[in-house]
């Protein structure tokens, strides 16, 4: 396995934003150079130290999944991809800081609406249906519990948050005001549509997808395009279907291994705030963590 990648320097391209995972660079005018690195969130707090592995897992696994749901597979909507080698817009030397972690894509404008698709209750999800009977607006029936499985998927989608700040849930009713009603409809229709054939998919291989968020950008002709990073263990919830059961949190290939143990982590004798720093992480927690991915991949792709 290639050295861990916590942070890319690429001097030959201008930076233009490191995320929680992607440092973006700027290829021209109208191209961006995505680099997933090793780092890992959790409660929006990037760890110091990162995960070997898991930006070449992530890449490998959205390219999967835009093969599958984009032009090339069930050509549900348009996506960012331009086909071009991410090598060939570096130098020689930085090719290993690129090689198997990264997407040349179109570069778009962006919307400010995170698309995220339910199909079971957990989460902050689960949280808002205990005390209201429903989510983001969204009214659910009785007698649901943590895990169950929906009656069919809902939109449940969130406006975009800065690095470092938490993602805000928001009505349907609330990104028709933000950005219009057919963009809205657009968004709601295509998300719920890719959540479901990616969960028949998944379902195939023995995932049970139980939410995800999609990203969408605009391109000079006003075209809806599928961006970012795609059903992916960062952008999604993964169960592993054999151990499914209501009731309580599932199993997962996410990280929430990660979380539960950062629920119980110290810092300075104290049970840590998630605000930054945040705890250093024992081996056996990133030797874990990375196995959670591993596995996911070679589920899907196997």
């Amino acid at each position: 396995m290639t050295p861990a990648l916590h942070t890319s320097s690429l001097t030959s391209l201008p930076l233009l934003a490191r995320g929680k995972v992607r440092d973006n660079y700027a290829v021209g005018q109208d191209r961006i150079l995505m680099v997933a690195s090793d780092r890992i969130s959790a409660f929006d707090v990037i760890m110091g130290e990162p995960i070997p592995g898991k930006g070449e897992l992530l890449t490998k696994m959205a390219l999967f999944w835009f093969d599958q749901l984009g032009p090339k597979g069930l050509n549900i909507c348009p996506i960012h991809l331009t086909g071009e080698d991410p090598q060939s817009v570096v130098t020689a030397a930085e090719v290993p800081q690129v090689q198997g972690r990264s997407m040349l894509v179109r570069r778009l404008q962006p919307i400010p609406v995170e698309a995220v698709v339910r199909g079971y209750l957990a989460g902050s999800g689960w949280k808002e249906y205990q005390s209201s009977r429903s989510v983001c607006g969204v009214p659910l029936p009785e007698g649901l519990h943590n895990a169950s499985k929906l009656p069919a998927p809902i939109y449940t989608p969130a406006a975009k948050a800065a690095v470092g700040e938490h993602d805000e849930n928001i009505t349907y009713e609330r990104t028709v005001e933000m950005i219009g009603a057919d963009l809205a409809a657009r968004i709601r229709d295509i998300s719920i549509r890719l959540y479901m054939a990616a969960s028949e998919i998944a379902a195939r291989k023995g995932i049970l997808i139980a939410d995800t968020k999609f990203e969408f950008g605009l391109d000079a002709q006003g075209t809806l395009v599928l961006m970012d990073e795609v059903l992916t263990p960062d952008s999604s919830r993964y169960w592993p279907a054999e151990s499914y059961a209501e009731g309580g949190n599932p199993p997962s290939f996410d990280k929430q291994f990660l979380r539960d143990w950062l629920e119980t982590a110290q810092v300075g004798g104290k049970l840590w705030d998630k605000t930054p720093p945040a705890p250093r992480l024992p081996r056996e927690v990133v030797e874990k963590t990375a196995a959670k991915y591993r596995e996911a991949l070679q589920r899907l792709i196997d």
